[in-house]
């Protein structure tokens, strides 16, 4: 089977190929429109890692960086022009698959400061500010599923404004998503925006739970531990699937539907697999199922074109087997609410880490420009 074959059968299946990477190199190299006619890539994902990934190599944002410089912008301007101006290219860039799609795919999102992660207000306006300054109707604005960030997901979506809502670990914070994102179209259908044009995924953070409780089985290290690793993230996705199809089947989105909304989609993050012992493809061949988006590094999404396993539908119907999963981490001693609390803190560390590594990346840019 070609490489085409497998990525083709993975988008037939109902699985939205996004990827998890970004870069003025990507843009300007014409990387990005490859993937685009050649990967069925529909769409992509920022984040502060993957932008400070990217600023902190090569030399694609001297250019723009010197001219901010002569203007006299600080670090914080600077690193909003960089960001925005990539994603707003590569917004352009996906136009034909947005309009293909009508505006389901042809994607790209691009997350508040991560230093706002605990502050409603904030984090509402910097989304706005976002939306405004890139300007695209095809953007997708992420912001957290933390406490501080529900109430935002919902303000934001009241303004007509799309959102991708990430660093969701637990199907019980993904409950107070779903009803974020029910009041937030109730809001936007009573301000008068147009349903239709208001888009949304939730994103579940996938490799990063088989980490943090693998590590715990290995700690507790029973045989009946052991034989419980690599199981519970594709079984907490699968869980997450069976909250989705529970939402659509409720009169509350029935009347959402009617009014012409769509669907917030499950997404697929965090795919690159962390253990070597694991199947390379594992999070991309066992989570497929329709009005899903799954978002993969380039080698994850190179490793599925090469040799991933499509045999359709491996998520509907696997709820009970899922939920098993879950009762035998507990039976064996796994805590599994603190695992929760744990992976969505040190998702908003790394995000700080990267955001801070960031600024400094480009205040040493700037220094640079005005010497």
């Amino acid at each position: 089977m070609s490489t085409t074959d497998r990525l083709a059968q993975l988008s037939e299946a109902g699985v939205s190929i996004w990827l998890d990477d970004l870069s003025r190199e990507r843009l300007e190299t014409g990387n990005l429109a490859a993937l685009i006619r050649d990967k069925h890539v529909v769409g992509v994902t920022t984040n502060p890692t993957i932008f400070a990934n990217a600023m902190s190599k090569g030399e694609a944002y001297d250019k723009q960086t010197k001219e901010l410089a002569a203007r006299g912008a600080d670090v914080d301007a600077t690193v909003r022009e960089l960001t925005t101006t990539d994603v707003r290219n590569a917004a352009d860039l996906f136009r034909d698959v947005y309009n293909a799609s009508n505006g389901v795919d042809g994607r790209v999102s691009i997350e508040v400061d991560p230093r706002l992660a605990k502050d409603t207000d904030r984090t509402f306006a910097e989304a706005k500010d976002l939306w405004k300054t890139v300007d695209r109707s095809n953007v997708l604005i992420k912001i957290p599923a933390t406490e501080e960030g529900i109430p935002a997901i919902t303000q934001t979506l009241a303004e007509g404004i799309s959102v991708n809502v990430t660093l969701i670990f637990s199907t019980q914070r993904y409950q107070a998503v779903i009803e974020a994102f029910f009041a937030g179209l109730e809001q936007a259908k009573a301000n008068g925006h147009d349903l239709a044009g208001i888009h949304s995924v939730a994103s579940f953070f996938v490799s990063r739970v088989d980490t943090e409780i693998d590590k715990r089985l290995d700690v507790i290290g029973t045989d009946e531990a052991k034989a419980l690793k690599g199981e519970a993230a594709i079984a907490n996705a699968r869980l997450a699937y069976v909250a989705f199809e529970t939402l659509l089947d409720t009169d509350r989105w029935r009347a959402l539907a009617a009014a012409g909304a769509n669907a917030q989609r499950p997404l697929w993050a965090s795919t690159g697999v962390k253990d070597p012992a694991y199947s390379d493809t594992r999070y991309v061949d066992q989570l497929v199922v329709r009005d899903t988006v799954n978002t993969m590094p380039e080698k994850t999404m190179d490793a599925a074109a090469d040799h991933a396993e499509i045999t359709g539908d491996t998520v509907t119907g696997r709820g009970v087997e899922a939920a098993d999963v879950f009762d035998k981490l507990s039976a064996v001693g796994i805590d599994i609410p603190d695992v929760f609390v744990v992976l969505e803190n040190e998702g908003v560390e790394k995000f700080e880490k990267s955001w801070t590594e960031l600024l400094d990346t480009v205040t040493g840019q700037l220094d640079k420009a005005k010497d």
